[in-house]
C-alpha cells in the first residue's frame, strides 16, 4: 500500500489479468521536471490531492519517475490498421500505463504518460515528446471536454529537462493522460493474433469497466460489438457537429469506451468543406472531414472480425449477425448526426425528421457552396434570430438564403425566438481552438511563452458565452493562413 501521505492510490487491473497485453517498463529519467501546467479540476474529479499534486514529488509523478509504490506500470500492446494497412505490433512506443484510479463516479480512470521514454514498442523511435505537442494535446483535450464531446483529458504537462532532436532541439515534456480505459480496436486486433483464447476475458473485462448493464448478456461479444458501434456512430456525429477533423482514425486510435484519443494532427474546420485534410501524412484523404463517418465503420468491422469465433460456432451466422450490427452503423450516425444538428438549428423531434433532414440537408450544401466558417455560421443564426444585423453574415449572399430563412422560420412556428436563439447559444460554440491560434500559442509556449496557451484555454474551456475582449478568438483564421495549413504528428 502507500506510505506517503497524498499519493493517490491506484489499481493495476489491467496489467494484472492482461500480463501478455502489456510490457513492464518505466519513465526515463527526468533530470529536472518542472510543471508547466495542471490540471487540478480533473484532479479533485480523481480524488487526488491538490497540495501534494502541486508538490515536488507530484511533479515528479507526473513526469513518471516517483509512482506509488504498488504502481505496476506498462506499455501496452496492441496491432491496429494504418491507413487501412495492418501493423501486427505496434504498442506503445512512447507511453505508459501507470494504472487505474477511481474517479468521483466511481468508475475506473487509466493514469497513462506519454512522450516518457522508450519502450519495447518504440521501434526505433526515442520514446519522447516535445513540449508544444504535449500542450496541443492538452489543449485539445480539454477544449473537446468543454464541448461535451467523450475525450481523453489530460491531467498536466511537465518538462522533463531533456532535449528533443526533431526539426530542431526543442523542450521534452511529458503529458498526463486520462482515459476511461487505453483498450482500442487494435488490442483485440493484437489479442486476437497472438492470443485467440484470450479475446473473451478482454470481451468481459470490457464490459465490466464500460457498459456494466451488458455483463450479463447472452452473447457478450454481441453486445460488446453492438454498444462499441453506437458509441463510436454517436462519437463521430459529435465531431461532426463541431467541424473537427480527427486525422488519425487507425483502429489503435480507436477506443471501445467511445472517447477520442491521440490528438496529433487533428484541427477544426475553419470554412465547411468535407474533402477538408490537414494531416501531412493523410495524402490520399482517407481520413478527410467527410470521411470519418465511412472510416468509423470501416474501423467497426475489423472489430467484428476479432469476435467472430465468440459471436456463433457457425461461421456463417456469426458473419451475419456481426454483419446486421455494423450495418447498423449508418442508421445510428444518421440518428445521431441529425438530432444534434436539429438543435444547433434551435429544432427538435417534434419537427420530424423529412423536415429537419432537409433543412440540415439544405444548409450544409450553403454552407459547402458560400464556403461559410463552420463554428460562425450557427452563432450567425442564432443572432439572425434576434433581428441583429449582421455584415459579415455568409449565408445571408447565397441565391438560396431567404427560402431557406423562411422554411426554417416556418419550422420554428410559435416558439419564441429569443429563448430559440439562446437555447442555441448554449450549444454552438463561439470559442474554439482555431488553428491559427493554436499554432501561435504553441509557437510562443516552445520560446517559452506561456501566456498564449493559457489565454487560448480560458477562452476554449469556456466555449459558449462571449466575452468582452476575446473577438479574436472568435473570428476565422486569415485566408494567408488557413491556405495550404498542415497539421503534423509530433513525433
Amino acid at each position: 500500500m502507500n506510505t506517503t501521505p497524498g499519493e493517490p492510490e491506484l489499481s493495476s487491473s489491467f496489467a494484472e489479468r492482461f500480463p501478455g497485453l502489456g510490457t513492464a517498463s518505466k519513465a526515463i529519467d527526468a533530470p529536472t521536471p518542472e510543471p508547466v501546467i495542471v490540471n487540478d479540476d480533473l484532479a479533485e474529479f480523481l480524488g487526488i490531492d491538490l497540495e501534494w499534486l502541486n508538490s515536488d514529488d507530484g511533479t515528479a509523478f507526473l513526469a513518471g519517475t516517483h509512482l506509488p509504490t504498488d504502481a505496476k506500470p506498462i506499455a501496452m500492446a496492441y496491432a491496429g490498421h494504418q491507413f487501412g494497412g495492418y501493423s501486427p505490433i505496434l504498442g506503445d512506443g512512447r507511453a505508459i500505463l501507470v494504472g487505474e484510479i477511481t474517479d468521483a463516479d466511481g468508475n475506473l480512470e487509466d493514469i497513462h504518460l506519454k512522450g516518457s521514454g522508450r519502450t519495447p514498442f518504440s521501434r526505433g523511435g526515442d520514446g519522447l515528446a516535445t513540449l508544444p505537442a504535449m500542450l496541443r494535446e492538452y489543449l485539445m483535450a480539454e477544449s473537446m471536454h468543454a464541448l461535451t464531446v467523450p475525450t481523453s483529458r489530460a491531467l498536466g504537462v511537465v518538462t522533463t529537462g531533456l532535449g528533443v532532436q526533431r526539426a530542431k532541439v526543442e523542450a521534452g515534456a511529458v503529458l498526463t493522460r486520462v482515459a476511461r480505459s487505453h483498450i482500442r480496436v487494435g488490442t483485440f486486433e493484437f489479442t486476437a493474433r497472438q492470443d485467440p483464447d484470450l479475446v473473451g476475458d478482454l470481451v468481459n473485462y470490457s464490459l465490466e469497466r464500460h457498459y456494466p448493464e451488458l455483463v450479463d448478456a447472452e452473447v457478450p461479444a454481441l453486445a460488446l460489438l453492438e454498444a462499441v458501434t453506437n458509441a463510436q456512430a454517436k462519437l463521430i456525429a459529435k465531431w461532426m457537429h463541431l467541424g473537427f477533423v480527427h486525422g488519425v482514425m487507425n483502429t489503435d486510435n480507436v477506443l471501445i469506451s467511445g472517447e477520442t484519443i491521440d490528438y496529433g494532427p487533428c484541427a477544426f474546420l475553419e470554412t465547411h468543406d468535407p474533402t477538408t485534410v490537414f494531416s501531412s501524412i493523410d495524402r490520399q484523404g482517407r481520413y478527410a472531414f467527410g470521411n470519418q463517418p465511412a472510416i468509423g465503420q470501416w474501423n467497426l468491422t475489423r472489430l467484428a472480425e476479432t469476435l467472430l469465433p465468440l459471436i456463433d460456432d457457425d461461421e456463417d451466422q456469426a458473419v451475419a449477425k456481426a454483419t446486421a450490427v455494423l450495418e447498423s452503423f449508418s442508421q445510428l450516425f444518421g440518428d445521431h448526426w441529425l438530432e444534434g444538428m436539429a438543435t444547433k438549428i434551435g429544432l427538435d423531434g417534434q419537427h420530424g425528421n423529412e423536415v429537419v433532414g432537409e433543412l440540415v440537408s439544405n444548409l450544409v450544401a450553403m454552407m459547402t457552396r458560400s464556403k461559410a466558417d463552420h463554428t460562425s455560421t450557427f452563432r450567425g443564426l442564432a443572432k439572425a434570430l434576434r433581428g441583429e444585423i449582421q455584415l459579415d453574415f455568409t449565408l445571408s449572399s447565397d441565391s438560396a438564403w431567404d427560402d431557406w430563412s423562411q422554411r426554417w422560420h416556418e419550422a420554428l412556428g410559435d416558439a419564441d425566438k429569443t429563448e430559440v436563439a439562446t437555447a442555441m447559444d448554449a450549444i454552438n460554440p463561439v470559442y474554439i481552438p482555431r488553428n491559427h491560434l493554436v499554432e501561435e500559442a504553441l509557437s510562443a509556449a516552445g520560446e517559452g511563452d506561456l501566456e498564449p496557451i493559457q489565454q487560448l484555454l480560458d477562452a476554449t474551456t469556456s466555449p459558449y458565452v462571449e466575452r468582452d475582449g476575446l473577438d479574436r478568438y472568435a473570428r476565422p483564421a486569415p485566408t494567408e493562413f488557413t491556405d495550404g495549413y498542415q497539421t503534423f504528428c509530433g513525433t
